[in-house]
């Protein structure tokens, strides 16, 4: 089951989010959220945003993911290529799992292409788990954008014709 995330959930949230950087820095992304990022400030205001959402199974959250319908800012600006097109997008950030059980990233691929089928969504350079889950599910790498403070992200864009 997916659902907004609540205050209540941030303890959780934190312990995935945890969780997610260990596996990343398991699996040689040492850079990507190095800095604490996300942490229980970010979160709250992604709830007090309502783009905040929580995988449950079982009654336990097993991962959480940022999702929203409109433009970010971030992706203004691309470089090394373009969106495959500039209608409006549903974007997928901070995806995390806690690693326990399998198909959470699908869950919440299928949760955003139930809502949309223009999706984006970016990735560390050093992130080839998440980098090879989106090209598997059908996105295509489509350049570099950059995050506020300079960081380089590659790009990755879904349009879904249906399946």
């Amino acid at each position: 089951m997916i659902r907004l995330a609540s205050s209540t959930d941030l303890p959780v949230l934190e312990q995935v989010y945890d969780v997610a950087r260990a596996f990343m820095r398991a699996n040689g992304n040492q850079d990507q959220w190095s800095d604490g990022h996300p942490n229980a400030n970010d979160l709250s205001v992604d709830i007090s945003n309502h783009r905040l959402y929580v995988v449950e199974r079982n009654g336990e959250i097993e991962g959480s993911f940022v999702f929203y319908i409109g433009l970010d800012p971030t992706y203004a600006i691309i470089q090394d290529g373009a969106w495959l097109n500039n209608e409006p997008y549903g974007v997928l950030h901070k995806v995390a799992s806690r690693q326990r059980m399998p198909g959470v990233a699908s869950e919440i691929l299928d949760y955003a292409k139930g809502q949309i089928s223009n999706i984006r969504m970016d990735t560390h350079k050093d992130n080839i788990p998440m980098q090879h889950f989106m090209k598997k599910k059908g996105f295509q790498h489509v350049g570099t954008i950059f995050l506020a403070n300079g960081d380089p992200r590659l790009a990755f864009h879904l349009v879904n014709k249906g399946e």
